[in-house]
């Protein structure tokens, strides 16, 4: 066991856990808001752990939507993580089996990015390091949405407390920090104008699904840098 690494990690994803908090707590009021019992809206937690595939199928399940068409909406908001699990790997082939499960499990947009910076500045996606971030925002994760759904009723509306708008605000934020990669700015508005665009013409929640699409389309047609970094999984492993 590495214990640097386990240390590492849980420091870095501690910093995660405290920022996720209201979206977790969010959750937890508008499960109980559609109907949802605290012990539901933990298990549910617990089970999908995806914070806005919950709040996207949640919803539609408070508005009685056929149970066929909630999980294809999840799918569509959750189909970032097929990309997700395909560039992430290749800093994770010294994984076993099993270790891969967990990895693919607590795979969060947070955990992406940090594991993607370590591999390509040469520190490497030790697992301990992978599992000391990912359970230290999974336990905080479980615990806030069931605080949330614990107090929904005295909360009332969350989004009369713009609580709602603090999601928005952490994925630029964690975009914004992949602003220095070779076609950062052509790729990013491609998606976003692709978003938008799905947005009014297709709907929500296809509109994440396609505005991710054309993202990769686009980065695709665009030149490969001239030197790309080196996967570190064997540095990992050492």
């Amino acid at each position: 066991m590495k214990r640097e690494d386990i240390i590492d990690g849980l420091k870095g994803g501690a910093i995660i856990a405290i920022s996720s908090a209201p979206f977790a707590i969010l959750f937890g009021a508008v499960a109980v808001d559609n109907g949802l019992s605290v012990l539901d809206a933990a298990i549910m937690s617990a089970t999908v752990y995806a914070g806005a595939s919950q709040l996207v199928g949640i919803e539609l399940f408070g508005h009685h939507v056929a149970p066929w068409l909630i999980v294809l909406s999840v799918f569509a908001v959750n189909f970032r993580h097929i990309l997700y699990s395909a560039a992430l790997t290749r800093f994770i082939t010294h994984f076993s089996p099993v270790q891969k499960f967990f990895a693919f499990f607590l795979l969060t947009d947070p955990q992406f990015a940090e594991s993607v910076k370590r591999g390509e500045d040469g520190r490497g996606v030790s697992f301990e390091w992978y599992l000391g971030f990912g359970l230290s925002i999974y336990f905080p994760w479980l615990f806030f949405s069931t605080v949330g759904a614990w107090f929904g009723s005295m909360m009332g509306d969350p989004r009369t407390l713009a609580i709602d708008v603090l999601l928005p605000t952490y994925f630029m934020g964690l975009v914004l920090g992949f602003r220095r990669r070779s076609g950062f700015y052509p790729v990013v508005l491609a998606s976003t104008l692709g978003s938008i665009a799905a947005y009014h013409f297709v709907g929500s929640p296809w509109h994440v699904s396609i505005g991710a699409a054309v993202g990769v389309a686009v980065a695709a047609l665009l030149p490969l840098p001239a030197s790309e970094p080196e996967p570190m999984a064997e540095k990992a492993e050492a």
